[in-house]
């Protein structure tokens, strides 16, 4: 009887709530086992590493870093390797998320939208490619519609994650053929846990988008999934999940 496989070790930024928490979940299901990456959110994290562990002992752990700063990041591998003895992959989905109107924007909003959505994202997988290399392993990264159709009052942020995009498939380019790279980007996944968007606004966004709702984080996280578990002849790609909203931007 042969043994079986050992499982898959994810490290996932920003997994305690909202998309990240069900990603986690979702790759858990999988028979993964996570790393869940947070900033603040604590209890968020300790709350969902428990409930991962009581489903299947030994399987789910908690790191906590600022991904702004980049001297931190190769810890956050360093942590991974030391409990799980291997990295298999990784997801970037951590991100901050506010409006910056041209002549609002200043050093503080920089540092924490391309910190958190660009800056964090290349030196934590610069950090992670030795260990995925030795795995053949994969990233993916959570961008969003809006960093190829941007959307308004939210320059930095959009520019943020267009850099993202970008880094994507030069990633898939400079890590190949060990490593895949690719990502998801979101369309109107759920509503932000602030007031950005009033009920105009976001009747406005479901009357543009062809399937007439907003999606759920579990689409997101079906993705991921597919992306690391069952596309092995996929790289450099970026998959909309965003109901068709980006058919009429």
């Amino acid at each position: 009887m042969s043994a079986a496989p050992e499982a898959k070790l994810v490290l996932i930024t920003g997994a305690a709530k909202r998309v990240g928490a069900m990603i986690a979940r979702t790759l858990h299901q999988g028979g993964a086992n996570v790393l869940l990456h947070y900033r603040a959110a604590a209890a968020e994290a300790t709350l969902l590493a428990a409930e991962l562990n009581a489903a299947r002992p030994g399987s789910a752990g908690c790191l906590q870093a600022d991904l702004r700063d980049t001297g931190a990041l190769p810890g956050l591998v360093e942590a991974a390797i030391a409990r799980f003895g291997r990295l298999d992959a990784l997801v970037n989905n951590a991100s901050s998320f506010f409006p910056t109107p041209i002549g609002s924007i200043d050093e503080a909003a920089w540092d924490d939208l391309i910190g958190s959505n660009f800056k964090g994202p290349l030196f934590l997988s610069q950090a992670a490619a030795p260990h995925l290399r030795v795995r053949c392993g994969a990233i993916v990264n959570i961008t969003d519609i809006h960093a190829e159709w941007p959307l308004k009052n939210y320059p930095l942020y959009c520019a943020a994650k267009a850099g993202l995009l970008g880094l994507t498939r030069a990633l898939a380019l400079e890590l190949a053929p060990e490593i895949r790279v690719n990502a998801v980007a979101p369309g109107p996944i759920a509503w932000p846990e602030n007031d950005a968007f009033d009920a105009g606004a976001r009747a406005e966004i479901i009357s543009r988008t062809l399937l007439a709702r907003i999606g759920e984080p579990a689409d997101i996280a079906r993705t991921v999934r597919f992306l690391l578990f069952d596309a092995p002849f996929v790289t450099g790609q970026v998959i909309n999940v965003d109901g068709g909203r980006s058919t009429r931007l």
